[in-house]
């Protein structure tokens, strides 16, 4: 997901000031409280070996696998890792990422048929600025029809991916590239779980999203430049390089949020602090 080099180095010097305090930030996010570090997301430029593996040996719960970009690109992997990872006994998600080539009820089209969501499938928008490729990035009005065309389809709100820099509409890149208004508590998209990306020791959520926190944040990157501590847990056994996240609860509410995600939409608390961090996923991540 979101990349932005330049952002992240800024970032990471002063959130990790010498290796050992990355390394106690770390251990401090795993150990915390209601932050259960059980999902990764990968597609299918991840390296996957055996997802029995990563359950039995690292505890991985649950997996966000991509499924499509666009309006007419499909993850060729998707359906061979959902069989294999459903048949470890993980629990299973998909995720669209959002472009500006196509509208977004077309693109929700091409992803309820590619994901092909059942009652326990996880569903999210990535909705980022798209650092490859600046103008083909999805607005925010595509955003919501995205989300308006799910909820028709399945009764479900998916969660959104996303930083809060983007969110609130701040400018991308160069020239700076906006999302298209900042996404308001009014708006169908703060009705969705979020999924935070930042990968300081302590994430900023979104205006949007402030009175209900993150459900999933996404605190380390399945790359080198994917946040300070990436370089320790992007990778698990079984599988290579793959994002890591925390959940806002423990085992039990993890399972129970995965099947009712978008329904009751259960709340969140956790709030994040200053500055934004991010990642970036495109069609070759």
């Amino acid at each position: 997901m979101f990349t932005r080099r330049a952002m992240l180095a800024g970032l990471f010097s002063l959130a990790a000031t010498t290796a050992s305090a990355a390394s106690r930030r770390h251990k401090a996010a795993a150990r915390a409280v209601h932050r259960l570090d059980a999902v990764i997301d990968i597609s299918h430029s991840t390296v996957v070996n055996d997802f029995r593996l990563a359950k039995l040996r690292s505890r991985i719960l649950g997996v966000i696998h991509k499924a499509s970009e666009g309006g007419d690109w499909r993850d060729p992997l998707y359906t061979k890792r959902r069989s294999e990872a459903e048949a470890a006994g993980l629990l299973w998600g998909a995720y669209h990422f959002g472009t500006h080539e196509y509208p977004g009820s077309a693109q929700a089209h091409l992803f309820l048929k590619a994901a092909r969501p059942g009652p326990a499938t996880l569903m999210a928008l990535d909705l980022e600025f798209n650092e490859q490729n600046p103008g083909n990035t999805m607005k925010l009005h595509q955003a919501e029809d995205f989300v308006r065309a799910v909820v028709d389809a399945t009764g479900r709100h998916p969660m959104i991916y996303t930083n809060a820099a983007w969110a609130d509409d701040e400018p991308m890149g160069h020239p700076g590239h906006r999302l298209g208004g900042r996404i308001t508590e009014h708006s169908i998209l703060a009705h969705c779980p979020l999924w935070l990306a930042d990968y300081r020791s302590q994430p900023e959520v979104p205006s949007a999203w402030r009175g209900q926190g993150w459900h999933f944040w996404q605190y380390a990157g399945d790359s080198d430049d994917g946040g300070p501590r990436g370089h320790r847990v992007r990778s698990v056994w079984g599988i290579e390089s793959c994002d890591r996240n925390l959940f806002h609860g423990d085992a039990s509410m993890l399972r129970r949020f995965w099947t009712s995600a978008g329904q009751t939409h259960p709340g969140a608390t956790h709030h994040g602090a200053a500055h934004h961090g991010a990642h970036r996923r495109t069609r070759g991540a």
